[in-house]
């Protein structure tokens, strides 16, 4: 077996420890890159093809699988803070292939282009999404808009602003509320009182800059931190930080008198059918925010999970997926009849 695996070798030339030592190499020295080779290599098994479009000099980066048209209405995602369009990944693996979908790099957020603070405030980005769904022709027939956290405000807000656009809606945990309750971290921010001069210097909970305080962070986004390698860890961190200026401007937009509570100012204007998911055990927006939008429509359909925090594409995906594929069809059909 050994000469065998010696003369294997000297055969390929070495050819084989190439991209052996290239993966072992990434691993150690560099996580971030092999986090991206990982996101690449999910995305290429998910059939997800990533596709740029234009609108003048700004530029959208977005994800996208199936064809648009007939009967099924397109999905569009929204990721929250901080995240990116292959946040979706673990859901799209339960969604039917023959559905359209598209996740969408929110502006500033890794491929989209980056401008300044006008463009991070909620309503600001919502203008940025409509400029997308037209460049795209998303707006040819209406889709099925899915935003969470800070993507769910903006889908909130959307859905008011252009309301044609939208044949229906899910609000994942979403920012823009103004909370019965005040969860772990709306304390920790009244405690931080971001609109004090010095805020800029401030940590963010929301924005680690080191080990310790990616793994608070997760804590407090999930019910049950997911068991991540530590190299994947040193991986995430290590392509945040060299973003954390442009997540803290994006952070101080939208937690802005402005954009504080616009989804819950802009509840009265949306008219789609709205699906609201929330975890019960959420620390980030407290799951008391599904009142407030349940009072204002109560005709919202309301599905709070058990055990799951804020991060539910992450800790429930197969469950998200078939509470969203259910209402999207349940709407679909109505729609037919």
């Amino acid at each position: 077996m050994e000469l065998t695996w010696a003369k294997t070798l000297v055969l390929t030339g070495g050819v084989l420890l190439v991209p052996v030592f290239a993966i072992v190499t990434s691993f150690v020295f560099w996580p971030g890159v092999l986090l991206k080779a990982f996101n690449w290599y999910n995305r290429r098994l998910q059939g997800m093809v990533v596709r740029y479009c234009h609108s003048g000099t700004y530029r959208f980066c977005y994800t996208t699988r199936g064809t648009p048209g007939g009967a099924t209405p397109s999905l569009l995602l929204l990721h929250g803070f901080a995240a990116s369009k292959d946040m979706w990944l673990p859901v799209v693996m339960y969604l039917p292939r023959n559905l359209h979908v598209v996740c969408l790099d929110m502006p500033g957020h890794e491929g989209t282009s980056r401008t300044g603070a006008e463009d991070y405030s909620i309503q600001g980005q919502a203008r940025r999404v409509h400029q997308f769904v037209r460049s795209v022709g998303l707006d040819k027939s209406p889709f099925h808009l899915v935003g969470t956290s800070m993507g769910g405000n903006v889908a909130g807000v959307y859905a008011g602003l252009y309301p044609a656009d939208v044949c229906s809606l899910t609000l994942v945990c979403p920012a823009g509320l103004d909370y019965p309750t005040d969860s772990s971290f709306i304390a920790l921010l009244k405690e931080l009182d971001l609109e004090t001069p010095n805020a800029p210097s401030k940590p963010i909970p929301l924005i680690p800059t080191s080990m310790q305080e990616l793994e608070a962070m997760l804590k407090l986004c999930c019910y049950k931190p997911p068991k991540i390698p530590r190299q994947f860890l040193w991986g995430l961190l290590a392509n945040r930080i060299p973003n954390n200026d442009f997540y803290r401007e994006v952070f101080l937009a939208i937690v802005g008198e402005k954009s504080r509570y616009l989804l819950q100012e802009h509840l009265n204007l949306i008219t789609a059918p709205l699906q609201v998911i929330w975890g019960k055990n959420d620390r980030i927006l407290d799951v008391s925010g599904a009142t407030v939008i349940q009072k204002a429509l109560p005709h919202c359909q309301v599905d709070l999970l058990d055990n799951c925090g804020h991060t539910i594409a992450l800790e429930r995906p197969r469950k998200f997926a078939n509470l969203v594929l259910d209402f999207h069809n349940k709407e679909k059909n109505k729609n037919l009849n």
